[in-house]
């Protein structure tokens, strides 16, 4: 068991290498595509929602491994990476400039297709 020190270093760590990754992907989409949806954040969470899920499935039931990488991937990388805060502020904003539309379509995307990257996650460990 590592002391606590170590353990926040490690979501340190992480936390700043997922954060870095969130900034890049993000600014990656809005230069391609423009501001119109938030493709970024959309993107981030559905990638999010399939790493957790693939890295907490393969470790829990299908390989061992060292206690430091559930501190720095999940709590870390993938803490830092996602952005469902930011997502529920997009959607309010969506609201507040009267794309209803747009703003249900961001919501039921996200949650539906982040659902199906968590089976489709959870599906591909137990195949391996």
């Amino acid at each position: 068991m590592y002391p606590f020190r170590v353990k926040i270093l490690l979501v340190g760590t992480g936390g700043a290498l997922g954060a870095i990754a969130r900034h890049l992907i993000s600014t990656l989409f809005l230069s391609k595509l423009g501001p119109g949806w938030p493709w970024g954040t959309f993107v981030i969470n559905v990638t999010g929602c399939f790493m957790i899920a693939f890295f907490l499935t393969l470790t829990s039931e299908r390989v061992q491994i060292h206690e430091g990488w559930r501190y720095l991937f999940p709590v870390g990388f993938v803490g830092a990476y996602t952005t469902f805060s930011t997502f529920e502020y997009e959607t309010m904003r969506l609201f507040q400039t009267g794309a209803w539309g747009r703003a249900l379509s961001y919501v039921l995307a996200s949650n539906l297709i982040g659902y199906g990257a968590v089976v489709l996650a959870m599906w591909s460990v137990r195949k391996l």
